[in-house]
């Protein structure tokens, strides 16, 4: 029985997963990468002694094979955290999660935040549609809420309000504590914890890179510096950036969905209208070294508020002693904006380091002395409220064309790293048949 020839397009976590998982069960597949590395954006570098993620990636379990897997990659390199987990609010840090940390904020805002509940508590009985995301979270956690934090964190996460975003992509990731939990943070701090990533992981030496290139050891027929230029689906070959044409059995796409249209020969124009539909934010993730280590113990934090451009901001040195020389302190942040929007970086870099000093996070006794920018085209797709639709009509066309789509950007989901691995497990699965 003649072998299967499997092509993997993108050497990121999910096409290594795939890759890994096949080449177990006897099958060598084919991966090209465009970059000069593996590893996607679950890649590191180091700068100046600091070792810096491309951008913020935690390990988060829900899956005990998963974990194993990570377990059995990394060996003793992996050291499990809890959380602490802040949000930034009128000048002070809060427990995250804000729905049931009420009890630092002004009175005016817990008043507020308690009588919304209240309300949307009193109102449950009706039915919720939930239409849309503003919908949701309404109906879950009242306007104050609402008001005080979900819609302007969201808003500035996704780049569009809420109410143009579809649930589609929730699946646990927003906590939602009883109305008994919420009032029991505003009159007492809250000793339980809430979300799926009360836990996490990281590798205790080196930085998050650990686990893609233990994944790619193992692995044969990595082809770096090598893009794919076009894909013919009759001939089921794809052609590289030298030249030469690849054939395959199977094609497992982790490339970005709107990037397809352009490498696919003779796809439809109704279905390039589909592609034309998916939308996406960007993430500008900015890394600092920094001279001392100041603060609390904190792993990462939450900024709603427009003042900071930036909505979320982490602390490599807490997830690993190998994040920082000794003494010195590491951070990221991450700024989200439109793809149609450009960004002035001779505006942006000042606002960051003007948002960082104002939050607290510098101060006049921290220096900046290592640096790193890192601009994701592709940070998350977006569930507007045509999504689902579009979305399925994609992968039905590519269920015909017989392209495996895998990972959060070849299959357009709200991805964890976990999620990245276990698509590239089905991914495998599905040539192994």
């Amino acid at each position: 029985m003649p072998k299967k020839r499997v092509v993997i397009l993108g050497a990121g976590l999910a096409g290594l997963s795939a890759a890994w998982h096949m080449q177990r069960r006897g099958i060598e597949p084919v991966i090209f990468e465009k970059e000069a590395e593996a590893g996607g954006l679950c890649r590191s570098k180091n700068i100046g002694g600091f070792n810096f993620d491309y951008d913020g990636h935690l390990l988060h379990f829900r899956s005990r094979y998963a974990f194993n897997l990570t377990r059995r990659l990394l060996g003793g390199n992996l050291e499990r955290h809890q959380r602490s987990a802040w949000v930034y609010f009128q000048g002070r840090y809060i427990p995250y999660p804000f729905q049931a940390n009420l009890r630092q904020l002004p009175a005016a805002v817990i008043k507020d935040c308690l009588l919304g509940l209240l309300e949307a508590k009193q109102n449950s009985h009706r039915k919720n549609t939930n239409h849309n995301f503003l919908n949701w979270i309404e109906h879950n956690f009242g306007r104050g809420i609402a008001r005080h934090f979900m819609v302007p964190y969201n808003t500035k996460f996704w780049t569009l309000p809420p109410e143009k975003l579809s649930c589609a992509w929730l699946d646990g990731f927003v906590p939602v504590p009883t109305l008994g939990q919420v009032i029991e943070g505003a009159v007492e701090e809250t000793r339980q914890q809430f979300g799926y990533n009360t836990v996490f992981w990281y590798p205790r030496k080196g930085a998050i890179d650990q686990l893609a290139l233990s994944l790619a050891a193992g692995l044969k027929n990595i082809h770096t510096r090598c893009e794919v230029q076009a894909i013919d689906l009759r001939a089921k070959k794809v052609k590289t950036a030298g030249g030469g044409w690849e054939g395959y059995d199977y094609l497992i796409s982790t490339l970005p969905l709107p990037e397809l249209p352009d490498l696919v020969k003779d796809m439809p124009l109704r279905v390039k209208g589909l592609f034309k539909k998916l939308k996406w934010n960007s993430i500008l993730n900015v890394n600092l070294g920094l001279d001392k280590k100041s603060g609390p113990l904190r792993h990462w934090a939450y900024f709603p508020q427009p003042e900071s451009c930036f909505f979320r901001v982490g602390f490599y040195h807490n997830f690993s002693r190998t994040a920082a020389p000794c003494g010195k302190g590491a951070l990221y942040a991450e700024v989200a904006y439109s793809p149609k929007e450009k960004l002035r970086m001779e505006d942006i870099l000042p606002r960051i380091q003007a948002g960082l000093k104002n939050t607290g996070l510098l101060n006049g006794k921290s220096r900046i002395i290592a640096s790193d920018i890192n601009d994701i085209k592709y940070g998350y797709p977006i569930y507007d409220l045509n999504y689902s639709r579009t979305r399925g009509k994609i992968m039905e066309y590519l269920a015909q064309a017989q392209i495996i789509p895998c990972g959060r950007y070849g299959s357009w989901r709200y991805f964890s790293m976990e999620d990245s691995l276990l698509d590239g497990r089905r991914a495998a699965r599905i040539t192994l048949q």
